[in-house]
């Protein structure tokens, strides 16, 4: 990743306030920086609540995204995403412009913030697949009582963080990796992750590699934490479990993050900009004080860095100031104090809490190319054909055998939210009027064509109303699609 240097030498960041608390917490993580010595220069811009306010949906104007393309590091406060203006959230708007596909988000246990977990060693990292998934947004209404969502894994997407994650424990001497999915149910989105990870884990053989299915993995992370080094896992399961593990080690207030793309990364805190404590000068700083350890590490301010955690650890050890979140907001340390106090044990060190020796993180480097993977051979062998009806299955079922009749398809089953209705089955079946009617073809080894469908969705829509075709593949001999429970 190329960093922008100005005329004096310093490395440019664009540096963004945001919303509630932000401002606050930027500004003690930019004070220590800054008390460092730390060849690094600011750009400050705005994105947020007041972006959306001024009337653009995306809460990130044209001078924000023009800096970040310039300096190609950002430190961030939380941004707000106001309830009944503006669109999506402003803050994976800046993720997903700049192809942040990584969100990376140590947990360690802190000196002097009491949790049930204390003493136990929990140094752990979550590395969360930060594009698509459900993530991704993609979401309609099928019939007025039934909405879908699309849930987007790549082999792109999977292969780039599965690396990331590897990459990230030899940057920080970690031996074991755990990639924690749902592919026992969901075994082409969440398997594709799983099947990635196997294959690609070949290649770090100095690491350990291990499969856990996710709720296994947030039973054991309450149970014994401290066997994890690494955890790699897609977006929506990683979004809670760093949560989960955040809590295990005091909570928001001490879970940094960075989002890390081949040529973005953005710094920011995991909490939220929580504005009844706005400008009350009470709220702990430290989560985005070692977001912005992470900063210089990426930018190779490898020095600073280290000086900056080990100020956090020797403060939190020495126990003479703490903040509201961890003694309560009536008796807390206010966060200019707690901020100066840092600053005065820079270049101290605890003799019991260690910092971690890092080195560069190598980012990894896929091909840009859509098509990752080109199969040798494919052929279409049905259609999947979603309507919505107020029929039950036994009427919908011989009036779609009847139309199939004629066609190179026949109607193998119906289904209802992935649950074989029809022929029926003797199972009881609380059923809503969104069906899936699966027509495979007649014809072995010929492949469906489209025209094919489309004459079969003709013959469909004159009697009922179709919202959603899926083409049900083969790839290489093996099944491009699920089958319903129940369905042989």
């Amino acid at each position: 990743m190329n960093f922008h240097v100005t005329s004096s030498g310093k490395k440019l960041v664009t540096l963004i306030p945001g919303d509630g608390i932000g401002p606050e917490v930027v500004q003690s993580a930019r004070r220590i920086i800054e008390a460092t010595g730390a060849a690094i220069e600011w750009d400050e811009q705005e994105a947020g609540a007041k972006v959306f306010k001024r009337g653009l949906p995306s809460g990130v104007p044209q001078d924000t995204i023009e800096s970040i393309r310039k300096t190609r590091v950002v430190l961030k406060g939380p941004l707000e995403t106001p309830v009944g203006y503006g669109e999506k959230s402003a803050n994976v708007t800046l993720r997903k412009l700049f192809e942040t596909y990584g969100n990376i988000r140590p947990v360690r246990e802190m000196p002097g913030v009491p949790t049930p977990y204390r003493g136990r060693g929990i140094d752990l990292v979550v590395v969360r697949e930060n594009i698509e998934d459900l993530y991704a947004g993609i979401e309609y209404m099928q019939t007025p009582g039934v909405a879908e969502g699309l849930k987007l894994i790549s082999r792109k997407g999977c292969e780039k963080i599965v690396r990331l994650a590897f990459e990230f424990a030899r940057s920080e001497s970690r031996r074991r990796v755990h990639c924690a999915t749902k592919s026992n149910i969901m075994k082409l989105t969440e398997g594709m992750l799983k099947r990635t990870f196997e294959e690609i884990s070949k290649e770090y053989p100095d690491i350990e590699a291990s499969h856990i299915i996710i709720d296994n993995c947030a039973h054991q992370l309450v149970k014994r934490p401290e066997q994890f080094e690494v955890i790699v896992t897609t977006n929506m399961n990683g979004d809670i479990i760093s949560d989960l593990s955040s809590a295990l080690v005091g909570g928001l207030g001490f879970a940094p993050s960075a989002n890390i793309g081949n040529e973005v990364a953005i710094f920011e805190a995991v909490h939220g900009s929580a504005p009844k404590y706005a400008g009350k000068n009470v709220i702990n700083p430290t989560a985005v004080i070692l977001s912005s350890v992470m900063m210089l590490r990426h930018l190779g301010e490898f020095e600073a860095a280290d000086k900056i955690e080990n100020a956090v650890l020797v403060t939190l050890e020495e126990g003479r100031v703490r903040t509201g979140d961890v003694v309560g907001y009536d008796q807390g340390t206010s966060t200019t104090v707690y901020t100066d106090m840092i600053i005065s044990n820079l270049g101290h060190q605890s003799a019991r809490w260690r910092v971690r020796e890092h080195r560069p993180l190598q980012l990894p480097r896929v091909p840009s190319r859509p098509d990752l993977l080109t199969p040798k051979k494919r052929k279409v062998v049905g259609v999947d054909v979603f309507l919505e009806s107020p029929q039950d299955s036994e009427q919908l079922g011989p009036a779609f055998e009847k139309i199939a009749s004629g066609t190179p398809f026949h109607l193998k089953l119906i289904s209802n939210r992935g649950t074989k209705v029809y022929p029926a089955m003797g199972a009881i079946t609380d059923c809503v009027d969104h069906w899936r009617c699966r027509f495979v073809s007649n014809h072995g080894e010929q492949s469906v064509t489209d025209e094919q469908v489309v004459n079969l969705l003709q013959k469909i829509s004159a009697h009922y109303t179709w919202v959603h075709v899926e083409k049900l593949l083969e790839i290489d001999g093996a099944l491009g699609f699920t089958k319903d429970q129940g369905e042989d």
